[in-house]
């Protein structure tokens, strides 16, 4: 892994906060001319620092604003049954997130879904229904206080990264 200086950990910082932005005004604000801060780009792309580019979208405005985090916890009958249960949550559209943690449960699902009734529906007949599923817990989001992806390049500097 290479070393990450300042003006790429800018330009990361930028575009996680805007990646519509042109490469022009990108430029400007990691104090860049356009051609090296293209190339830089284009390198942080192909090294896999950038994954890829999205929208973000209003899972309200889009009827599926219910948010619920499901805890699960898996029988441990067969050798198999964490890689089954990854490959069938995977298939799920409404798990937006699943977390293999540590503690008194296996896995943590983040899910979007219409309303109460959706996700009843949907924990009755696709996560109970996953393979090697036990048992579950749910909890339902009543306000959102933070929510993103966005990583923080202080950290990333603090931690010798870059």
């Amino acid at each position: 892994m290479r070393k990450l200086d300042r003006i790429d950990l800018a330009i990361l910082d930028e575009l996680q906060n805007n990646s519509k932005i042109t490469n022009h005004e990108l430029s400007n604000r990691v104090s860049l001319s356009p051609t090296p801060c293209l190339e830089r780009v284009r390198k942080l792309e192909r090294d896999g620092y950038i994954k890829n580019y999205r929208a973000i979208l209003n899972a309200r405005k889009l009827g599926i604003g219910l948010t619920v985090f499901v805890e699960i916890s898996l029988t441990r009958t067969g050798p198999d049954v964490f890689a089954q249960f990854k490959e069938a949550a995977i298939d799920v559209p409404e798990v937006q997130e699943c977390h293999l943690v540590s503690g008194n449960f296996d896995y943590l699902i983040k899910a979007r879904v219409a309303d109460v009734e959706h996700y009843r529906s949907l924990l009755g007949a696709t996560i109970l229904a996953l393979p090697g599923v036990n048992d579950s817990r749910s909890y339902i989001v009543m306000e959102t206080v933070k929510e993103g992806q966005v990583l923080s390049m202080k950290s990333v500097t603090e931690h010798g990264v870059g």
